[in-house]
């Protein structure tokens, strides 16, 4: 499907802690075009959320038979859990919208295969793997055991830097979101022609 090229598509990808989830709804917030890709997950919903506003929460089979019919764009699964990104969603988002993707580097890999899409990829870090452990810590969102994988996928996450347009280091989240604004209204400037003479 051909997408207006005067929507954008901003990949937002992180370690688990480095601000990902407030810096997407810091974007909404500022830009009132922007609507986040809400995926499709196999996992459990948290306490506070809520099906179709955080996820589309639906079962292995129902998953399964989306990849099976090539009606994804990406998927992965991620501690035991799928999570994906549906096509028809995003392509009727797209035509009155900009989109946030709050995917992984595994979902980035598979969405930069389509050429088709308007993709800005930013990667979102932390100064080190201690400063995820503390906020993991803090936000007291998991078990121990959760925490622990989280931990171990900080270094695989980070090997996939080279994927993204941008990095943007979270050691202060108003700067953090000011570069990343930044970057937005780069992608999102008008293109302006030269006035031609009569």
């Amino acid at each position: 499907m051909k997408h207006d090229n005067k929507n954008i598509m901003v990949v937002l990808s992180s370690p688990s802690g480095a601000g990902k989830t407030t810096i997407t709804k810091k974007i909404q917030q500022k830009f009132s075009s922007f609507k986040i890709s809400v995926s499709h997950t196999t996992r459990k919903p948290r306490p506070n959320e809520v099906n179709g506003v955080d996820y589309h929460f639906i079962n292995s089979e129902k998953f399964k038979f989306l990849i099976n019919e090539n009606k994804l764009y990406e998927h992965a699964k991620i501690f035991d859990n799928y999570y994906g990104t549906s096509k028809e969603i995003v392509d009727n988002l797209i035509k009155t919208n900009d989109i946030i993707f709050d995917i992984d580097w595994q979902g980035n890999q598979q969405l930069s295969k389509y050429k088709n899409l308007n993709l800005v990829k930013i990667f979102i870090t932390t100064k080190n793997k201690e400063e995820v452990k503390n906020r993991l810590m803090k936000r007291n969102q998991d078990s121990k055991e959760e925490v622990k994988k989280r931990l171990m996928s900080f270094e695989e996450d980070i090997k996939h830097w080279d994927d993204y347009d941008y990095i943007v280091t979270n050691d202060d989240l108003e700067n953090c979101f000011k570069q990343i604004e930044n970057i937005i209204l780069l992608h999102k400037k008008p293109i302006i022609f030269p006035r031609t003479i009569q």
